[in-house]
């Protein structure tokens, strides 16, 4: 059948190797040369050049990939609409996760997955958002977290906002101020976060026209958090990616509160599983805006 011969070239695709594809798929080597070596007789072409290095898809390999993984995917649709037609939902879920959302909002939503729909199994898959969004385009991934969004490839729902905070060290001119001016992020030695939210902190600065002093490009939170408690600048980070303390730094709302807003993305016709965990992802949120508000008001 050419859905399981579909099924082999993309795993040994993934995994780089005949022998490792075959160890994950419960085959021979030899019946996963044979399975390629069928889907190239069938087409006319060679699909996977071999050599020492190991191995690499042809051009007309490249060609037909992402179709032979969209074939793939709508297979995987159907058998879990079927499932759903007899009231349960199975299937797999590949999901695409950055830090700060895998820190405060994936457990909870991978427990009510479980309690609701302990027939779909998840696997998640780490990246920053383009890559989240050019894996879940291209069939690799069916649903994500990402920040903003420039595909028209993708279905995207808003799930919250996160807001974008000063950090500043006990030595800063900032510490005590309750708020603080975009003018006044130019005026300390500025580390500059060159993550996955480094498009939404260049996009502020240059919504509020401001050129900060940038000492330091750093990918990773904590060492920004770390540079700035040596007092070696000041710098501006989402609410989400900070520890619950981060004394005696403080994290200070800028003086026109900004934020950057969290979605999860699917392809314009999710299958069953990924509709089930968008709903379950915006159900979490809810619930967790509304436990906030609550404790705001006691």
């Amino acid at each position: 059948m050419s859905l399981i011969k579909y099924q082999i070239l993309v795993k040994v695709v993934a995994c780089g190797s005949f022998t490792k594809a075959a160890g994950q798929l419960g085959l021979t080597q030899p019946a996963v040369s044979h399975a390629i070596n069928s889907l190239e007789t069938e087409f006319g072409f060679p699909l996977i050049n071999r050599n020492r290095s190991g191995i690499q898809l042809t051009r007309e390999g490249e060609i037909l990939l992402p179709s032979l993984r969209r074939i793939l995917q709508e297979d995987r649709n159907i058998h879990q609409q079927a499932s759903e037609i007899h009231g349960t939902t199975r299937g797999t879920l590949h999901v695409g996760i950055f830090t700060s959302v895998t820190r405060h909002l994936l457990p909870r939503i991978i427990q009510v997955m479980d309690k609701d729909y302990s027939g779909i199994r998840l696997y998640l898959h780490e990246g920053n958002y383009i890559q989240i969004m050019e894996q879940i385009s291209a069939g690799k991934l069916d649903c994500g977290f990402i920040t903003f969004s420039v595909s028209k490839d993708l279905r995207c729902k808003p799930l919250m906002r996160d807001r974008i905070l000063c950090i500043v060290s006990p030595r800063s001119a900032l510490y005590h101020q309750e708020a603080v001016s975009f003018r006044q992020l130019e005026e300390e030695p500025f580390i500059m976060p060159a993550f996955g939210g480094y498009h939404e902190i260049r996009r502020i600065l240059s919504e509020h026209d401001v050129h900060p002093d940038i000492r330091f490009e750093l990918m990773e939170e904590n060492a920004i958090l770390s540079m700035v408690a040596h007092h070696l600048g000041i710098s501006i980070l989402p609410e989400l990616v900070l520890p619950e303390d981060i004394a005696p730094l403080r994290a200070i709302p800028l003086e026109s509160e900004s934020y950057r807003t969290i979605q999860i993305a699917t392809r314009l016709h999710p299958s069953p599983a990924a509709e089930r965990f968008v709903e379950v992802a915006e159900r979490v949120v809810k619930k967790q805006e509304v436990s906030s508000e609550n404790r705001s008001h006691q």
